[in-house]
């Protein structure tokens, strides 16, 4: 089975409709509680470093996915997407460099 990766309009297409049903249950004002600097954005900065931290530990760890170099590479794609992310997000919310999440790890950009 495969999954079609969608492009850039599509995924943009997409955001644009999750932000018009955003304003319409907010008000047109809602993206001013998630600019960088916001609780908001500190809380997506978080769930980041949750989701990474997760995937890193049931999914890159987990024996049968070791086992599988296919499935292997696959999660490493996707804990190394939210590491990107991890690090993109902190540089504009926190302003600049390599951050480090509370367990210590440094997320490399």
């Amino acid at each position: 089975m495969t999954f079609p990766i969608p492009n850039s309009s599509e995924v943009e297409e997409e955001r644009q409709r999750q932000a018009s049903e955003l304003a319409a249950e907010s008000g047109t004002g809602w993206a001013d509680d998630y600019r960088p600097g916001s609780y908001g954005c500190h809380e997506l900065l978080d769930r980041t470093s949750l989701l990474a931290d997760m995937l890193e530990r049931h999914l890159l760890e987990h024996p049968a996915c070791v086992a599988n170099s296919e499935w292997f590479m696959l999660a490493e794609q996707a804990a190394a997407a939210l590491r990107k992310l991890y690090q993109r997000v902190g540089a504009e919310h926190l302003g600049g460099g390599e951050l480090s999440r509370q367990d210590g790890k440094v997320m490399p950009a």
